[in-house]
């Protein structure tokens, strides 16, 4: 039988992100389960652009667990090599919003589900064939979820697959931040497309500079064709080749948190990537992928949560019109 090529792949965390959501009366804060994790939010902005899609994780055989299968399945991902493990919890992650915008992440995932995936449980086949494959680095954080994204990695590119980053550095999750650089320097080594936030970009080369960080970088790792950097409310900068493209953020107010924008800006260089490819892109069409990106990742941001709060290509194409 042949094997179902998808456009994009991705491997690693499919998890509950509790959000806070007010305070209940008797003033305690609560908290909306929001199903998440970045692979599997740019999987759902990818069929939001009306790419195929398929899933490869592992999340526990409990109510978590059953509500993001059924959430992703309803968001038109393929989710045939979920592995459902009744011996373990799906992963939790409870976030709490500042005033500024920034994040604290508290994981219960200790074990947690998705880093129990196993390299015999990778679907070789699938990820051969997609076009692009993507991951991040919470699949890269223990032993054996490790050895399954190494493997998917192998089989992508042995089957010609361009390779998409994120590294989504959290900190709490890794035993020393040497073995998270570690991890994140074997990313940037298999990696086609990038896209790196400025903190991790500062983390990786100590450069608050977004050209000298990215030119440190791009120096180490020549494998990277397109490189993306995300610096949050600024906007965005791409450097391809001999070019250097800066985009302003969308600021129209209105943003209730951040979780998701990130994989929403790149789920949409990743739409780009398919639409074009990555062959003589001239300044414009940095430009142009980087206002499509910038303004989806704004839409999200006045939303709560990710999966189910992707924009349509017209809500995205409407908020361009209008700027």
């Amino acid at each position: 039988m042949e094997t179902t090529r998808f456009d994009v792949v991705a491997l690693g965390e499919l998890l509950i992100d509790f959000t806070e959501n007010g305070l209940s009366g008797q003033g305690n804060p609560l908290f909306e389960a929001n199903p998440g994790g970045a692979p599997c939010n740019v999987l759902a902005m990818l069929k939001k652009l009306d790419h195929t899609c398929a899933f490869v994780g592992k999340v526990g055989d409990d109510l978590f667990g059953r509500q993001l299968r059924d959430v992703a399945c309803a968001a038109g991902i393929d989710m045939s090599h979920l592995v459902m493990d009744s011996s373990c919890h799906t992963t939790l992650a409870f976030v709490k919003t500042a005033p500024n915008g920034d994040r604290d992440f508290s994981f219960y995932r200790d074990p947690g589900a998705d880093m129990l995936l196993r390299a015999g449980e990778v679907p070789e086949d699938i990820v051969a064939n997609a076009r692009i494959f993507h991951f991040g680095t919470l699949s890269l954080t223990h032993d054996g979820v490790r050895a399954a994204t190494q493997k998917a990695a192998r089989a992508a590119k042995a089957g010609g697959a361009l390779i998409s980053f994120d590294p989504n550095l959290r900190p709490p999750l890794w035993s020393s931040l040497e073995l998270a650089r570690t991890q994140i320097e074997w990313g940037l080594a298999q990696c086609d497309i990038l896209k790196i936030a400025d903190n991790e970009l500062e983390f990786m080369t100590g450069e608050t500079d977004f050209d000298k960080g990215a030119a440190i970088l791009r120096g180490q790792y020549p494998n990277i064709r397109l490189f993306n950097v995300t610096a949050g409310a600024e906007g965005s900068y791409s450097y391809y080749q001999n070019l250097r493209v800066f985009e302003p953020a969308q600021k129209l107010g209105g943003t209730i948190e951040t979780t998701g924008a990130g994989d929403t800006f790149c789920a949409s260089v990743l739409h780009f990537a398919l639409e074009h490819g990555l062959d003589g892109l001239a300044e414009g069409d940095l430009h142009e992928m980087l206002r499509f990106a910038n303004a989806a990742a704004y839409l999200v941001t006045t939303r709560k949560g990710a999966i189910r709060s992707m924009p349509e290509r017209a809500e995205v194409e409407a908020l361009l019109h209008r700027a």
